[in-house]
């Protein structure tokens, strides 16, 4: 898929020379589809995201199938994709038993999930704050111990359906709560997409003052208002280097019924690629292996890159 050398590269000051993007496509991006999809194809998936450059690619969930059905196959997925070269497979583990089947197929970088509101720790974790911050402790502790890296994601850290504006010291309390636990990133979730670039910056300013490094931060915007672009510039310009994305713009979060897809790669991409900043990401093979899922989904892709691109080699 041609782009005809664009989009023109115009870098602007103040930017960071390389962002590694955090593929969610293959977790996240999945963990919501009503049809199922085929574990080969997941593999496959996961496989052509990483021949288009991709070195960080999400690759499943350890959680209850009940809980999440489309990702009840981590066990079998797992294997077929350990084996990528150069490619870090991170995985989602929600409690000490989730840790013990990850860790018993090779997983060496661990994610765990957090809330920054009452109202969506109980309907994702079933649990208060405070419970599911004390559920998580032991497991970045023996994920540590185990040499794992520990990244945790922070939810409505921007906005919840229920409880609306969420207070900027809520969401720094937790996090720093993570950080002390032992984890090595923390990642900011625009669960429901309504974060708007002034808040995205008055939120990392809080971080740093409460001790967060910026490099020990990543984004993870949805694009429900059309704002994740933004979003994500307000960041790199604050000095973050880690986006995560969805290849095609796939995911939603099945406890928040308003949150849509997450921000897609492929835009992402287009952006950093015009501003000169370094991704690794072969645009031309992810904008292919976007449609090829957008084709097992049978339905089209949300990203306007995807459908832009696909639509000029028609």
């Amino acid at each position: 898929m041609s782009v005809d050398g664009l989009p023109m590269v115009v870098p602007a000051p103040g930017l960071p020379a390389r962002v590694r993007i955090h593929e969610v496509g293959a977790r996240d991006g999945l963990q919501n589809e009503k049809m199922a999809v085929p574990t080969s194809v997941k593999a496959e998936f996961i496989r052509r995201l990483a021949d288009a450059g991709l070195t960080t690619i999400e690759a499943t969930s350890f959680v209850h199938p009940r809980w999440v059905p489309q990702l009840a196959d981590a066990e079998e997925l797992y294997p077929l994709v350990s084996d990528l070269s150069g490619v870090e497979l991170p995985v989602l583990v929600p409690n000490e038993r989730g840790l013990d089947r990850a860790l018993a197929l090779g997983a060496r970088r661990i994610a765990v999930f957090a809330s920054a509101t009452e109202s969506f720790a109980k309907a994702n974790l079933n649990r208060t704050l405070d419970e599911s911050l004390a559920v998580f402790a032991p497991v970045v502790r023996r994920a540590k111990d185990e040499g794992a890296h520990v990244r945790g994601y922070v939810s409505m850290c921007f906005g919840d359906p229920w409880e609306g504006a969420v207070p900027l010291h809520q969401v720094a309390r937790v996090c720093t709560a993570l950080r002390d636990m032992g984890c090595d990133e923390l990642s900011l979730g625009d669960t429901i997409g309504v974060a708007t670039p002034g808040h995205v910056l008055e939120l990392l300013s809080l971080l740093n003052e409460k001790g967060v490094p910026t490099n020990e931060i990543g984004v993870h915007f949805h694009d429900t208002y059309g704002q994740a672009l933004a979003n994500t510039l307000a960041a790199l310009q604050h000095g973050v280097t880690t986006v995560d994305a969805s290849a095609g713009g796939l995911g939603g979060c099945p406890y928040a019924k308003s949150a849509t897809g997450n921000l897609a790669t492929e835009d992402l991409v287009w952006m950093l690629h015009g501003l000169g900043i370094e991704t690794g990401v072969d645009l031309g093979r992810l904008t292919a292996t976007s449609v090829w899922m957008a084709a097992h989904l049978d339905r089209p892709s949300p990203s306007r890159t995807v459908r832009a691109l696909s639509h000029k080699d028609q």
